[in-house]
């Protein structure tokens, strides 16, 4: 592949998927805000490292590759991340007859489904993840709706999608429709308004950006809808080239007219488009096809002219182990079991606290991610010497809880040097013995709920509590890659919820 402009070159997802079902959308619509800073477009966690300059994001082929790769680049300098955005190539427009139809082949249906260890930790370390969305030659796409209704329904199974994975939004990629096939119709001027203008009003707050190609790109405007308004971003689909994407309304800052494929545009000509983005003052630079293999040498050819810093790879650290106790129950349900005695924290409980999937929760100072699982899934780590990817520096702090404790045993904090620092991790217990203790030094009471819930469905009433450890301090100019948690306790077990540094 050479270096002028030409179509991408993706694979065509064909296989056959899952349609998603369409869910109801709200009626607010809002204006998308203008992100201007790597640290607006990634305010998942406040306590992540930032960087000034463009921010920087990546498609993923997750036919071929892992989306878990979009975590495991730093900065040298600061352990910032390279990568601000991560895109899941790609989930399908489909047509089932009578109308569109979003559909998942199998990978990105695996990706979807395993979100707890590869979407949550990407969004832990502060990343966004987006679902891209294209053509997948049935005639369906997203410039053809008949009308208003049709549009609006299309946009609720995408809404519906975000939710129910946890992603951070919406990328449009109006290639290989192939408009016209069974017998389908062409590209008007009004689908592509209305859809954007639909998800808008059911998605207020998430990421909704468009691959500046095909008909969609050209009908920007309808009745007084203004795309433009409604988009955080637009890039150039070009890889090897530069272009300016024309979509009214959005400024500079939203804008990525560099973009290169990882695998196949020359590191000299990443290094000269990296270089234009920042000399003329865009916000976002577009890279393709980050591979499963360590690219932090190519990466580095375009993260010098963007940050002033080469990339470092920090390998399967980034690949989180996965969770491996089940603390959280939906009231009235069975088998979520924490302490090993039948008992586990109410979902509902944790809501009226303010703490839900996703939610982020701050104390001694530190602002902590909750794992993005639904109830009844496995959502925490008993310490047993796994390795948690983490990225950060400065200080390091914990989110959770000891159950028969406290506890007490010894983590290591590793960093992209290659070196490591040991550190006490100590949780009180969950319900302080029963009410009968109190909350040992170096623990603040993060959240605090007034029942728990029983394995066979009941509830027991009995104050719980999870805990947030005093930030410890790190040696300065070291990065955090991971932690080991501890192999065994003095006594109990301990869980950790969330890993801040």
């Amino acid at each position: 592949m050479n270096d002028s402009p030409q179509v991408s070159r993706r694979r065509l997802l064909r296989n056959a998927g899952l349609a998603v079902a369409v869910a109801g959308t709200s009626s607010v619509l809002v204006r998308a805000g203008t992100a201007t800073s790597a640290a607006a477009a990634t305010g998942a966690k406040a306590a992540a490292v930032t960087k000034p300059g463009p921010i920087t994001t990546a498609y993923v082929e997750v036919n071929n590759d892992s989306i878990t790769n979009v975590g495991k680049y730093v900065l040298a300098s600061n352990g910032a991340n390279v990568f601000d955005i991560g895109i899941i190539f790609a989930a399908n427009i489909n047509y089932n007859g009578t109308s569109a139809e979003l559909y998942f082949n199998p990978q990105v249906q695996a990706v979807l489904d395993n979100a707890a260890t590869q979407i949550a930790p990407l969004q832990a370390q502060g990343i966004k993840v987006l679902l891209s969305v294209l053509g997948n030659h049935q005639g369906a796409g997203f410039a053809n709706f008949p009308d208003q209704p049709t549009a609006t329904a299309f946009a609720a199974q995408l809404s519906s999608a975000v939710s129910t994975y946890g992603l951070d939004g919406i990328d449009f990629d109006d290639e290989y429709a192939d408009y016209g096939t069974n017998g389908t119709a062409q590209p008007n001027a009004w689908s592509f308004p209305y859809l954007v203008q639909a998800l808008r009003n059911d998605l207020p707050d998430k990421i909704i950006s468009l691959y500046f190609i095909g008909p969609a790109s050209t009908t920007l405007s309808y009745d007084g809808i203004v795309v433009g308004d409604l988009l955080n971003y637009s890039w150039n689909p070009y890889y090897g080239s530069w272009g300016v994407p024309d979509v009214p309304d959005m400024t500079q800052a939203q804008l990525a007219p560099a973009a290169i494929d990882i695998q196949n545009t020359s590191a000299s000509t990443a290094t000269s488009l990296a270089q234009q983005t920042v000399t003329d003052g865009y916000g976002v630079f577009n890279t393709y096809n980050l591979p499963d293999t360590d690219a932090s040498a190519y990466i580095s050819s375009f993260t010098q002219p963007l940050y002033g810093s080469d990339a470092v790879y920090v390998g399967g650290a980034s690949t989180a182990a996965a969770y491996n106790n089940t603390g959280i129950a939906s009231d009235g349900s069975t088998g979520a079991n924490f302490d090993g005695d039948g008992f586990a924290y109410s979902a509902q409980a944790l809501a009226t606290a303010g703490v839900s999937p996703g939610s982020q929760l701050t104390a001694s100072g530190t602002t902590f991610t909750w794992p993005n699982v639904s109830a009844g899934s496995a959502d925490n780590y008993q310490a047993n010497g796994q390795t948690v990817a983490v990225s950060g520096s400065g200080t390091i702090a914990f989110l959770g809880a000891a159950t028969n404790g406290p506890s007490t045993g010894t983590a290591t904090v590793n960093f992209t040097d290659g070196t490591s620092q040991t550190v006490t991790l100590s949780f009180s217990d969950w319900t302080l013995n029963g009410g009968s203790a109190s909350v040992q030094a170096g623990n603040t009471v993060a959240t605090t709920t007034s029942y728990r819930d029983t394995t066979s469905g009941g509830q027991d009433t009995v104050t719980t509590n999870v805990f947030a450890t005093s930030p410890i301090s790190l040696p300065s100019g070291k990065t955090v890659t991971s932690v080991t948690l501890p192999t065994t306790a003095d006594q109990g077990e301990l869980h950790v919820f969330a890993i801040a540094a």
